[in-house]
């Protein structure tokens, strides 16, 4: 079974329990087709520092960065659609959205929340909600770069889960070149082997951009 298949599978494990059934199948459909690049993420940037390192360990992390991500996008799409506005089954399906973005991000928090990158996984949400608020409440030629901050931010947090997992530290360098990344991308995120181009893992399991400062992404900013 390869990283991806790896990771979404167990993603898919943990939420496998949640109630009622048709909340579960939103959960379990969402993760059944979205890009597993975040969740990836973790794992090679871990691997690559450390070779001998095992996949199974790091599976949590690699969920809990993955589960965020794909509890936040489902609220960025909500906001701008406003599917509740139509009194239909289409609100019904709106209601489960927002309780499956809800557990998604509940859920990932509950996976990060013991490692290095719990403060970041709290700065990442946080720093989603000023972008978002920013966006609906002000008008600005840069929906678009609000939006994406989400995807540079949860790069820059799986390296940061991926790294400190095996003992490391990544610089503001590495970082900026996780979120860097994550831009290239206009809509939704392509197949992981897709973004881990042999560039970019380059960069990641270069030991020289292992140690440094602080996130260079929106995380944390004013």
């Amino acid at each position: 079974m390869d990283t991806a298949a790896r990771a979404r599978t167990a993603a898919r494990e943990t939420v496998a329990d949640i109630e009622p059934p048709a909340l579960r199948a939103v959960l379990l459909d969402r993760l059944e087709t979205t890009s597993m690049a975040p969740g990836v993420l973790v794992l090679v940037s871990a691997t690559g520092r450390d070779s001998s390192v095992a996949i199974e360990p790091l599976l949590d992390r690699a969920v809990g960065v993955q589960l965020i991500y794909e509890g936040l996008r489902l609220t960025r799409s909500l906001a701008h659609e406003e599917p509740w506005t139509d009194v239909d089954d289409t609100e019904i399906d709106a209601d489960l959205d927002i309780l499956a973005a809800d557990v998604l991000v509940s859920r990932g928090f509950s996976l990060l929340a013991t490692t290095e990158a719990s403060a970041a996984a709290v700065e990442t949400v946080q720093a989603f909600g000023r972008d978002q608020t920013t966006r609906r409440e002000t008008a600005t030629d840069d929906a678009a770069t609000l939006d994406r901050n989400l995807e540079a931010d949860i790069f820059a947090l799986a390296v940061r889960a991926g790294v400190t997992a095996v003992g490391g530290d990544p610089s503001e360098a590495l970082l900026g070149d996780a979120a860097a990344a994550a831009r290239e991308y206009d809509n939704e995120l392509p197949p992981a082997t897709t973004v881990l181009t042999d560039s970019f893992r380059q960069r990641l399991t270069d030991p020289s951009t292992g140690d440094g400062g602080p996130v260079a992404s929106s995380v944390g900013d004013p």
